[in-house]
């Protein structure tokens, strides 16, 4: 008897063995390459690229934040508290995204959660830092779980006219996403400068993928899709900064959008805003922000003045709800948020993920999160 429990746990030990380095048989992918070694047309590119000095991408207005390597133990401890308030207190509220085509002459936005946000302008649509994998992380046995599925499996999006992706953060570009994407979709994938490495060695072939320095742009199914500048950081691993980061302008005949992508306040808003703007709609980050990298994420108040910058007509919320990767509670952003519009006479929405929005008929705020809270 004793024999076969033995042998029990030998065989258990066996395939929980198997099954890890299954799960971690994509590590080495997720990594990403080294884009300095990835070619030379594509390292001139970089090394022409005014934002690149010294051998890595710089800001414009440097950032002191130095939590962006192996993070203290101090965090680490104060993550193991009060886990309870960075997560919502019941099941988050789905929508089903609309199967019919986009209107022809408007502009309909539908929030998935955290960053992926797909915008329909002018019958065109374009498809925002998509992830779908349950854990933004180089291996889905560690990291931040989802607080909530995503609406809609990846087979069932409808036709996509461009991807566009504004950092190598795991939060904003999946491996698995992108080669599902390169399956099921023809759309081009838009990067700043060097993530083409990345999509290359995931299968992209080189004709999807635009790679851009900030005020370049591409003609993308009628529309002009031009990268623009963000305050913030790249890198997935220890090596930083060895691609660029930024944000996106897509301009159609008469609608205008604006996604901020992840970026702390600064007064390059004001430019984006006079040269590209007014916007119609704005897709500002209002989480994960934290006292000790103020200036790579921004707070809800800072969006709100960024939002001004840009000259920014409807806000949507983004980067908040679905992963926890800050200290603070989970409703506390949209909270903030709220308050800080209607002091200012921002107009505001804020979709339960899933939920289509008309920029021309926007809802009223419901503050659906406050039930979770």
């Amino acid at each position: 008897m004793a024999g076969k429990r033995t042998a029990r746990r030998v065989l258990a030990g066996g395939v929980a063995l198997a099954a890890a380095g299954w799960a971690l048989r994509e590590v080495p992918a997720e990594l990403g390459v080294r884009p300095l070694a990835s070619g030379p047309d594509r390292v001139a590119r970089m090394r022409q690229s005014p934002q690149f000095r010294d051998g890595a991408f710089v800001n414009p207005m440097p950032e002191q934040t130095t939590l962006i390597g192996r993070p203290p133990v101090s965090l680490l401890g104060e993550l193991a508290k009060d886990k309870e308030q960075r997560r919502p207190g019941g099941l988050i509220p789905l929508r089903v995204p609309p199967s019919e085509p986009p209107p022809a002459d408007g502009l309909r936005v539908v929030w998935y959660g955290h960053a992926s946000t797909l915008v329909e302008i002018e019958g065109k649509r374009v498809l925002f830092d998509p992830v779908w994998s349950k854990r933004p992380s180089p291996s889905q046995l560690v990291g931040p779980k989802r607080h909530h599925p995503v609406p809609l499996e990846l087979g069932e999006l409808p036709e996509i006219d461009a991807i566009a992706i504004s950092h190598d953060h795991y939060d904003h570009l999946d491996l698995a996403t992108v080669r599902s994407l390169t399956r099921t979709q023809r759309a081009p994938f838009l990067v700043p400068l060097g993530i083409g490495a990345h999509l290359e060695r995931w299968g992209v072939p080189a004709y999807r993928i635009i790679e851009l320095d900030w005020e370049e742009e591409a003609e993308v199914a009628g529309l002009r899709i031009i990268a623009t500048a963000a305050r913030h950081f790249s890198g997935r691993t220890f090596t930083r900064n060895d691609t660029l980061w930024g944000s996106w302008v897509v301009a159609g005949a008469s609608k205008r959008v604006f996604y901020a992508g992840d970026s702390g306040y600064f007064s390059g808003y004001k430019g984006i805003g006079a040269q590209h703007g007014p916007f119609d709609l704005t897709l500002m980050p209002i989480g994960a922000y934290s006292p000790a990298w103020p200036d790579i994420h921004m707070n809800p108040e800072e969006a709100v003045n960024a939002h001004l910058d840009l000259g920014g007509r409807l806000l949507l919320p983004v980067h908040w709800a679905t992963f926890t990767l800050a200290l603070h509670p989970w409703a506390e952003p949209v909270d903030r948020l709220w308050r800080e519009a209607k002091a200012r006479d921002v107009k505001i929405v804020v979709p339960r993920p899933g939920e289509a929005v008309d920029t021309s008929a926007a809802q009223a705020v419901e503050g659906w999160w406050e039930l979770l809270t």
